[in-house]
């Protein structure tokens, strides 16, 4: 047995021992180690008290791995256990089975008859209990014990606040340089895709969870795993889900936290990581700014895995306030992007219409009344040649314009800038043109509808060039899960095998390769031509 002055001694070496740790894990284990030691116990356990004080960490000693893995789930906190929990004083006992608020032990656990418990507390709150059973070469605990188990517990009382205070100041850092390095990625001019990865990697790190993911709306009532990163995130990225049903959308919806004990027992299986399976604690945290939500932050652990503690909670919603801001920063970057663009767009219109087509016009004025003192028929032919190629230049630059201002569509349904296009190609070339448009079809396109008018313009303006057709008919109408944009003539034809075909012919495939789509064209000399332009939607 361990004498007073080697215990006093023990004591005191077990104060500079605990202080010198600043790993809360490690320090709860020195803790049990310690209590065992001093009071020649058998066997010792730490309980650590959650919010509502039930008992959500039980580190042991004495107990082997297979000895827990039999036993089961830890302690809830019962019987002695809860007597400690609800009264927070030293409790001694000579035989735990004849206290009346003993409630057993459960099935493979060891034989237990003498008992020691104290709380321990960190900053005016008790963080948990110490207990210690079977002592060692006498039948009960003794006093001496108990005073140097008190002693203990107020130096693990101090270790621990020590332990926490630097793991909030290392948890801060770790936030301050997450933030900083997605800030720097926004800043660069970064991937919005990319930006997304490294606010979910850095998220599952600070927490030190198996998988983080980020939900953002991907359209009226859906949302999209817009990033994901460890446990099973190739098979989650990219998915989407509907906003009702899912955790994701209650967070959305009320801006609040959602925390899960066991993910794989909750009934919202929309959520694609509630679907997946193999998950259990979780938490779903609002990515919020000025009240807006834009998006949620998934944490979670692998089923089976370590429980989400209140610490993880409050350093999950932390960083999602801070990365919201962030991501909503990029939102507004490129916000400014597109608007300065736009402006550009409006000077360059702006100036080929004041400066550039004033200039040409002034020139075919000028040949015209050239025209009309030549003498010669040839050169007066020449000269009105020349300036019908000035009014195709004006009409094509105004064209150009026209799509320069895509806020022009904003006041034209599609449909109806289509027909305009129709009755342009009838009044300047003289050919019968006929607009057939779907006007559901035309709303679906309402946001690609500066594209699909660059390409009604384009094949139109082959008609006007070459054709030498006599009538025409634009055709916009759906075909199964496809639309198709359709511009047939009766004109002269060619061959479209032939090398070349021109460049109207290739801007045309451009432009429809940019929208995904593909353009189909059929023709013969002498029976006219029918282009098609497939587009998926």
């Amino acid at each position: 047995m361990m004498g007073s002055a080697d215990r006093a001694e023990r004591l005191l070496e077990a104060g500079l021992a605990l202080s010198s740790e600043l790993a809360l894990p490690a320090i709860l284990q020195r803790i049990v180690d310690l209590a065992v030691e001093l009071a020649g116990a058998r066997y010792g356990a730490l309980g650590v008290l959650g919010p509502d004080d039930t008992i959500t960490e039980f580190i042991t000693t004495g107990v082997s791995q297979a000895e827990r893995a039999a036993i089961g789930h830890i302690p809830v906190g019962r019987g002695i256990l809860g007597a400690l929990i609800d009264d927070a004083t030293p409790l001694r006992l000579r035989e735990l089975s004849e206290d009346p608020r003993s409630v057993g032990f459960p099935p493979n656990h060891p034989p237990m008859r003498s008992f020691l418990g104290v709380p321990v507390s960190a900053r005016g709150r008790v963080f948990g209990n110490l207990y210690l059973t079977e002592k060692q070469h006498a039948e009960a605990f003794s006093d001496d014990d108990e005073r140097a188990l008190v002693m203990l517990a107020a130096q693990a009382g101090v270790a621990i606040e020590n332990a926490r205070l630097y793991e909030q100041v290392r948890e801060r850092a770790e936030r301050l340089e997450a933030v900083r390095e997605i800030a720097t990625a926004i800043l660069a001019g970064g991937d919005g895709d990319a930006v997304l990865g490294l606010v979910a990697r850095r998220a599952r790190t600070l927490v030190r969870a198996d998988l983080a993911t980020l939900a953002v709306p991907a359209g009226p009532g859906e949302l999209l795993v817009g990033a994901a990163d460890g446990l099973g995130a190739e098979e989650l990225l990219g998915t989407t889900f509907p906003v009702e049903g899912s955790v994701s959308g209650e967070v959305a919806r009320t801006g609040k936290t959602v925390v899960l004990a066991d993910a794989a027992a909750d009934d919202r299986v929309r959520q694609p990581a509630l679907r997946r399976g193999g998950f259990g604690p979780a938490l779903f945290a609002p990515l919020a700014v000025r009240g807006q939500v834009l998006g949620t932050l998934l944490v979670a652990n692998a089923a089976g895995g370590r429980p989400l503690s209140e610490a993880d909670v409050q350093l999950t919603e932390t960083f999602a306030e801070q990365a919201a801001v962030a991501l909503e920063y990029a939102r507004l970057q490129a916000e400014a992007q597109r608007l300065a663009v736009l402006e550009d767009r409006e000077r360059i219109a702006k100036e080929l219409h004041d400066g550039v087509i004033q200039a040409l016009f002034a020139v075919g004025l000028g040949l015209q009344g050239t025209a009309a003192l030549a003498g010669d028929p040839s050169v007066g032919r020449r000269i009105g040649g020349a300036v019908e190629e000035l009014d195709r230049v004006i009409r094509d630059l105004r064209n150009y314009i026209f799509g320069l201002r895509p806020g022009i569509l904003a006041d034209r349904q599609l449909d109806q800038a289509l027909r305009r296009l129709a009755a342009e190609l009838e009044e300047k070339a003289g050919v019968v043109t006929v607009a057939e448009v779907d006007p559901q079809v035309a709303a679906e396109l309402a946001s690609q509808a500066g594209e699909v008018v660059q390409l009604a313009r384009e094949a139109l303006s082959n008609v006007g060039r070459h054709a030498q057709a006599t009538t025409c008919r634009l055709s916009l109408y759906r075909d199964g899960d496809q639309v198709v944009l359709e511009v047939d003539d009766d004109g002269r034809g060619f061959d479209p095998a032939r090398p070349g075909g021109g460049q109207g012919l290739g801007n045309l495939r451009e432009r429809a390769s940019a929208l995904g789509g593909r353009v189909e064209i059929s023709s013969q000399p002498g029976a006219g031509t029918r282009v098609l332009v497939v587009m998926p939607h």
